[in-house]
């Protein structure tokens, strides 16, 4: 998927932790280009909320991290036709990878890939005469910008 700002969305998170360990929570509000969403369907608009251990490598809160946890997706979706949004929910788990480089003071960069399983909620979204099913499995990708204390 792709950066959420780049659709007109947002993303914001947290970590806490101490040693090799981190809690990240977090929120992302997508608008999925028609190219990623299923064929037939357009204005796919997510609202995400995650739950998420993360797991350093090493110590320093720098280099390679993996995670996994808990997603809860708030969905709306049209056909082409564009008549009438429909809205429906999923719960995916989710399984992550990434490299945290510092740059200076206290900002770094974090390239990460995810992949997200569909565990649970609406499977097929009635939507005008057509069937919507979120795909069972999720990708993700993109390139953080942040700050640590």
């Amino acid at each position: 998927m792709p950066s959420p700002y780049l659709t007109g969305g947002y993303f914001a998170a947290g970590w806490a932790g101490k040693g090799l360990w981190r809690i990240r929570l977090l929120t992302a509000d997508v608008n999925k280009p028609d190219w990623f969403t299923q064929k037939g369907f357009t204005n796919h608009h997510i609202t995400a909320y995650a739950a998420v251990a993360d797991r350093f490598l090493k110590p320093g809160w720098a280099g390679w991290w993996i995670g996994g946890g808990l997603v809860y997706w708030k969905s709306t979706i049209q056909t082409e036709a564009r008549i009438e949004p429909v809205r429906f929910n999923n719960v995916l788990a989710n399984g992550s990878l990434g490299y945290h480089l510092p740059l200076f003071s206290s900002i770094y960069l974090s390239p990460w890939a995810g992949l997200s399983l569909r565990i649970g909620g609406d499977q097929d979204v009635p939507v005008d005469q057509k069937t919507y099913t979120l795909p069972f499995l999720n990708p993700e990708a993109s390139l953080k910008v942040g700050v640590f204390f």
